[in-house]
């Protein structure tokens, strides 16, 4: 087998490799410059080297220098994100029980921030009873204003994953910086990286490359294509790749991007699930809180989602949204999450999952 010209090598070196192992691959490859490792995570490293066509004897001897962990190659135009000729989507599973991209719509729901244990016990025991797979709940928050409650930091990780036992719904929360990543990991099940960092780079390898293996659920950017969308994916999957995390275990959300548009907070661009889930073999879903702006219209935008195939929804629910610290405006209370969950069912050609 031959690479295609202007090929892609992917090298992953195990921890702690010596510079010897890097010149022997310089030197097999007969290139003169070898770049330093881009990403280094746990000792790890991984390097990607453009090259004309390689071929499988090349490709086998750079697998047997010693330090190399693993070695693949692309095309130019390929990607592990894309989705390869009869494969099917490749569910993500979370916690011990939940899959995102299975056989039926998975909902994510809970508050925009956590704001106390009560809080959040409250509104995990809420959104199980109504039927939600996991529980949703910002720490750590990007605020636009400096002045705004920004989370409650690890303490907000600690109530998450109170109400997990409590509850047995596994959790999703927010890491915003590369220092954050393995504290989140320790606590949560799902790793999201939000709409504002979905071009932080170093950020997206290492949420990847999480010690412990964890999934991450990225937000699509505010005014994203959906081609930047995927190339962020890929930042995620080489850092599970450079960690020999072959498991796919990135979830993609749509969330509304930034138009001239002003009826709504952002334009859901619903259309998008359909164009994503030709395009690659991780599972997609919904958020419809952010783009809505206000929860009159959250369920609409939910049953929209649905309705265009989407593998779940990623829903805010607040015990009492009038209040609520963080985004209450779009927030459903208890009454309006049960209607979309039973809502939902009629878009849906299955039964949602519940956990």
């Amino acid at each position: 087998m031959n690479c295609s010209y202007e090929s892609i090598m992917i090298v992953t070196f195990v921890p702690e490799v010596p510079n010897t192992a890097r010149q022997h691959l310089q030197k097999l490859l007969g290139i003169s410059d070898l770049p330093d490792p881009r990403w280094r995570c746990h000792g790890s490293s991984l390097v990607t080297v453009r090259l004309e066509a390689v071929d499988k004897v090349v490709l086998e001897h750079v697998g047997n220098l010693p330090g190399v962990r693993r070695v693949f190659c692309l095309s130019n135009k390929e990607r592990l994100y894309k989705k390869k000729v009869g494969s099917v989507r490749q569910p993500v599973v979370i916690g011990d029980h939940a899959v995102v991209g299975g056989d039926c719509p998975t909902v994510i729901a809970g508050p925009c921030s956590v704001e106390s244990r009560e809080q959040v016990m409250d509104i995990a025991e809420m959104v199980a009873e109504a039927g939600a797979a996991a529980l949703r709940g910002g720490c750590f928050k990007p605020r636009s204003s400096p002045y705004e409650f920004a989370g409650l930091g690890e303490l907000g990780l600690e109530y998450m994953a109170a109400a997990r036992e409590k509850t047995g719904l596994p959790v999703v929360t927010e890491a915003l910086a590369v220092s954050q990543v393995e504290t989140v990991a320790s606590w949560a099940d799902v790793i999201q990286i939000g709409s504002r960092n979905m071009s932080n780079f170093p950020l997206l390898f290492e949420a990847g490359a999480n010690s412990l293996g964890k999934p991450v659920l990225l937000k699509r950017g505010l005014a994203a294509s959906v081609s930047e969308f995927l190339e962020a994916a890929e930042y995620v999957l080489l850092g599970r790749l450079s960690t020999d995390n072959l498991q796919p275990g990135v979830i993609l959300c749509e969330r509304g991007i930034r138009t001239f548009a002003p009826a709504q907070r952002f334009t859901f661009d619903v259309g998008v699930i359909p164009v994503l889930q030709q395009q690659t073999h991780l599972p997609v879903i919904g958020d419809p809180s952010h783009p809505a702006g206000e929860r009159s219209l959250v369920p609409a935008l939910g049953r929209a989602a649905i309705a265009a195939g989407a593998d779940g929804l990623l829903v805010e629910v607040h015990r009492d949204p009038d209040h609520a610290w963080c985004d209450g405006d779009q927030s459903l209370d208890a009454a309006s999450f049960k209607t979309l969950m039973k809502d939902i069912k009629r878009y849906s050609a299955t039964e949602v999952t519940a956990g």
